[in-house]
């Protein structure tokens, strides 16, 4: 972590941090307001994040990540360009998403580029599971969205074929599509390391049924 990091940490947790307790997050109480709410899950350091919340002033964009150095440098980043619409959780996604996160109350949730965990005795380490996929059915509203981007074909693989056994959720590409990547998402630093690697980018958009 860098001082500038450290710094930031320290002095805007306040503007844009959420309390390290157990209470449940009330949007509205949060982002003073009442608007469509979005949770990216693993927002590294932040760049897809910001684009986002940036280019969307009136949605309310929540940030859960673990990795310290990556929420400081989004801090400041957020401060540098005067955003109000995005407010950062430091924590394991599925602990926030159960104890924090109220039912039918999320617009979307976005999980961006996550571990693949390429190794297959590691394979129980991916973020995506069907526990994690039951978690988000319960959070999102009817019509919300879910969308998960990877580029790594057995990931992708994974994820289509548990997807596809939840009943809670529909493909809005179709059965087996993946869909091209929309307009609101950025390129991210990873998928443009991945592109330098030759790596297919693929997207799975799915909707609360």
């Amino acid at each position: 972590m860098t001082a500038a990091q450290r710094q930031a940490l320290d002095t805007l947790w306040p503007k844009f941090g959420v309390a390290d307790d157990t209470a449940e997050i009330e949007f509205e109480t949060l982002f003073g307001r009442d608007a469509p709410t979005i949770v990216e899950i693993g927002f590294g350091d932040g760049g897809a994040l910001l684009a986002m919340a940036r280019a969307d002033p009136a949605i309310n964009f929540l940030g859960i990540e673990v990795y310290r150095p990556g929420v400081g440098r989004l801090l400041m980043r957020l401060e540098e360009d005067r955003l109000n619409n995005v407010r950062v959780v430091i924590g394991d996604a599925v602990d926030v998403l159960t104890q924090r996160i109220a039912d039918t109350s999320l617009d979307a949730v976005h999980i961006f580029f996550p571990d693949p965990w390429p190794k297959k005795r590691h394979h129980k380490r991916r973020l995506l599971q069907a526990g994690l996929v039951t978690v988000l059915a319960n959070k999102l509203r009817a019509g919300g969205r879910l969308h998960i981007a990877t580029d790594w074909q057995d990931y992708a693989d994974h994820i289509v074929e548990m997807m596809d056994a939840q009943a809670e959720f529909e493909n809005v590409a179709g059965a087996d599509v993946y869909s091209p990547r929309p307009d609101y998402r950025p390129l991210t630093k990873y998928e443009k390391r991945g592109q330098r690697l030759g790596h297919r980018v693929y997207d799975l958009i799915y909707r609360r049924r």
